[in-house]
């Protein structure tokens, strides 16, 4: 898998430029723009003589490179697009003016951090680990059970659920050996469809449909059918995934996965919270926790990175050399996070009231 570029980097002056060369890139630069940055990208306006034509007349778009002050960063995981909303202050025209830049895989970025602030420590981590992300292979993942299979794809940022297939065969007590053919002829044409040279596939689920399948599969296509790990789990679906990386099984076929490790973070997190020691939730308990240095591990959603109060808490890890993880919200890790109100902390030693 491609992975994103750095292009250049001039920390002293607060600029990085890079290429996107895949989905998880658009959502590791969601996490690192942030408000009165100036962004740079290819984007397409009106030519402003042409606009002042009449209006009824059809006007054709101009490409130009243009620098727009982020006022709003969307991630737009299922159209595979970054849009980035604000005023204009660099270009070759309508300076003042809104504008939104969509970016895409292949787009280059320049990011100028503004409004008198630097990189941050945990963003330029955040880069260095996307362009590093290239020796990992995309897992894909598969759960099966009788008459029903659901497909996905194990991205950094989380699962990406890419299509289910439900035929009747749960309701026959002794289904014929054709139904049964056709109904794994078709889960295999769909995972050839998406799965991607030398990804790793993990086989999930309970019973036995799980092996017979991964039989057929060999059978009808040895070649394709390899580096496959099959594992049990009590059900199938998109629970029967989950229940798979909370278990591990990712690590078994590919070191480093991002959604296994938020995955064990976030439950460490609430272990603890359930034992009442070595951890603690909301903006108000972490600060404490920080401020006198108990945070071994800050833990903070996608989400949370854009408010106010996140970036002052941010400050403080760096300055108590607490580690920082970002947390998915794409992923059920993050949507955990998110319940306890979007920020908490792994704790060095249990503190009063945490």
């Amino acid at each position: 898998m491609a992975s994103m570029r750095i292009i250049h980097k001039d920390l002293k002056n607060g600029i990085v430029k890079i290429r996107l060369e895949n989905l998880d890139d658009l959502w590791h630069l969601n996490n690192v723009i942030e408000a009165k940055d100036i962004v740079f990208g290819v984007t397409y306006r009106r030519d402003e003589k042409a606009a002042d034509k009449i209006r009824a007349e059809k006007v054709e778009k101009r490409r130009m490179w243009l620098g727009v002050e982020v006022e709003k960063v969307e991630f737009h995981e299922f159209s595979d697009r970054l849009r980035v909303h604000g005023i204009i202050r660099e270009g070759p025209q309508d300076l003042g003016q809104y504008h939104t830049i969509n970016y895409e895989v292949g787009d280059e970025v320049e990011i100028r951090k503004g409004d008198g602030k630097s990189w941050k420590s945990y963003q330029i981590e955040e880069l260095e680990d996307a362009e590093k992300a290239s020796n990992q292979p995309i897992v894909t993942m598969l759960a099966i059970e009788d008459g029903e299979a659901t497909f996905a794809i194990l991205r950094q940022y989380g699962v990406q659920y890419i299509a289910d297939i439900s035929t009747q065969l749960s309701g026959k007590m002794y289904p014929s050996k054709d139904i049964r053919s056709e109904f794994y002829s078709e889960v295999l044409s769909k995972l050839m469809q998406i799965r991607g040279p030398n990804s790793p596939l993990i086989i999930l689920g309970p019973g036995f449909a799980k092996e017979e399948f991964a039989k057929f599969a060999r059978e009808r296509e040895p070649l394709f059918f390899k580096n496959v790990k099959i594992e049990s789990t009590g059900q199938a679906g998109r629970v029967g995934i989950q229940e798979g990386i909370k278990k591990g099984v990712v690590s078994s076929v590919v070191e480093g996965s991002r959604v296994e490790y938020e995955t064990r973070l976030v439950e460490r997190l609430l272990a603890e919270i359930g034992k009442g020691k070595l951890a603690t939730y909301g903006k108000n308990e972490v600060k404490k926790a920080l401020e006198i240095g108990a945070v071994d591990t800050l833990l903070v959603t996608d989400k949370m990175l854009r408010m106010q109060t996140c970036a002052e808490l941010l400050d403080i890890a760096k300055s108590m050399n607490a580690k920082v993880a970002i947390i998915s919200t794409a992923n059920e890790a993050g949507e955990k996070l998110e319940s306890l109100g979007g920020i908490a902390a792994i704790l060095r030693y249990k503190i009063e009231d945490a």
